[in-house]
């Protein structure tokens, strides 16, 4: 059996690059990094009871919404199919206009008052959950003329224990911009990218009303809905 050491002995004396530990120690102060939304282990809305109406978003203010009225829908499932039961499920978005209702988005394109762009419930027995709002614009990323983000829908959605946190987004079919999305572009695997995209649903819509578009979300497995990280 092989029983000499694993690791590399040096000469009494002797140093290098990748063995000097004060090269690569910290030489400033650790810099505190404000949590992305993302990165939060508690739900994003609150812990109070989700409300009958936290999931339309046409209906948090007096007046509506400008937009496309859509209705989204779903199933959330794990890796073997089971439905996912008591899901808080929270979404956010852009307006109409593809502006966020945040101090952070200097973009110069307008508010509505009538949208803030956050809701919130509970998947059912199923798994099922169903979300009523507009489709969001898109919105530039960064400086490059040709980098924008394609219309899209943020989940998250929290299980019994705040830990158990899976963080996606919702696209939409036929979308020009998907292709060149500084997001899903990151993703390699053109079947998981497509796994983003939601389909339309002629029987979630609400005739002369919303559009319906299902986005079933699968939690882990080969055939997972990609997550943020």
């Amino acid at each position: 059996m092989y029983t000499e050491p694993w690791y590399v002995q040096l000469p009494e004396g002797f140093s290098t690059p990748e063995f000097d530990t004060k090269i690569w120690s910290p030489k400033k102060p650790l810099v505190i990094v404000e949590p992305r939304l993302f990165d939060a282990s508690a739900p994003v809305y609150g812990y109070g009871e989700v409300g009958p109406t936290d999931n339309d978003l046409l209906a948090q203010h007096d007046g509506v919404p400008m937009g496309e009225h859509i209705i989204v829908h779903g199933r959330v499932t794990d890796s073997w199919g089971r439905p996912a039961r008591n899901l808080l499920i929270e979404i956010w978005q852009a307006n109409a206009a593809g502006k966020y209702v945040h101090d952070h988005d200097n973009t110069p394109k307008p508010h509505d008052p009538h949208f803030t762009g956050a809701g919130r419930t509970l998947t059912n027995a199923d798994g099922e959950y169903r979300f009523r709002t507009i489709k969001p614009g898109a919105y530039p990323w960064w400086k490059d003329r040709e980098s924008w983000r394609a219309q899209h829908i943020h989940f998250s959605l929290t299980g019994r224990g705040l830990a158990e946190r899976y963080v996606t987004q919702m696209q939409f079919p036929g979308d020009p911009l998907l292709e060149r999305d500084p997001v899903v572009s990151t993703i390699p695997d053109a079947k998981a990218r497509a796994r983003l995209v939601a389909q339309l649903d002629w029987d979630a819509a609400i005739t002369g009303v919303a559009i319906g578009y299902r986005f079933d979300i699968v939690l882990g497995g080969f055939y997972a809905t990609p997550a943020e990280h």
